[in-house]
């Protein structure tokens, strides 16, 4: 039952609380540069959650099973972004056969996952908390769903904002900018959660 807790306590953290976008601001690149339109913000946040799922798994077995054994910790940050880069690889080429639209759409930002500090940040902090092989994977499911949760809210509220009247020396990133600022403030909101 207290696994079940400490799961739940991850889920809620990753996705609310500690949102890599809102309060931890890791992924800030992809997040301002995809979020003008809902599709490639989904498609954006959809491949950012499958690469941190992926990568969480991958990681934590690298750590364990190669990094740790033959005291190799210092290249920990090394092994990772090899991991994370392959995986995105991995991702490009598939959305380049099955989905040539959504892989147009990303344009530069899709091999800008393997750079995205979200990414990296996921496996790092599994290491830093020391959670075992199924929290790493809830940790990094969950922050990616925490991220795509962020990245569609903003993109849907960028769409209206073209409508909006506001001055125009705020049109377009400096608009951008203050509505993350005021989404991170909500977002802060879930900092003082309480799970039970």
């Amino acid at each position: 039952m207290d696994q079940i807790f400490e799961l739940l306590a991850i889920t809620l953290g990753a996705i609310l609380a500690n949102n890599f976008i809102f309060s931890q601001f890791l992924g800030i690149c992809p997040f301002l540069g995809v979020s003008k339109k809902v599709d490639t913000a989904v498609g954006m946040g959809i491949a950012v959650t499958f690469v941190m799922g992926l990568a969480s798994a991958i990681t934590w077995a690298v750590n364990q099973f190669i990094l740790v054994p033959f005291d190799l910790g210092y290249m920990q940050t090394v092994a990772f972004i090899l991991v994370i880069a392959a995986l995105v690889q991995f991702i490009e080429m598939f959305l380049q056969k099955s989905m040539p639209s959504l892989y147009t759409a990303l344009g530069v930002y899709l091999p800008l996952i393997t750079t995205n500090c979200a990414v990296l940040g996921v496996a790092l902090l599994n290491m830093q908390n020391n959670y075992n092989f199924i929290e790493s994977v809830v940790y990094g499911i969950t922050g990616g769903l925490g991220f795509l949760l962020a990245i569609v809210l903003f993109a849907s509220i960028r769409e209206r904002l073209v409508f909006a009247d506001y001055p125009k020396n705020w049109e377009g990133f400096p608009i951008a900018l203050v509505t993350a600022g005021l989404m991170a403030l909500a977002f802060m909101g879930f900092s003082g959660l309480k799970i039970w």
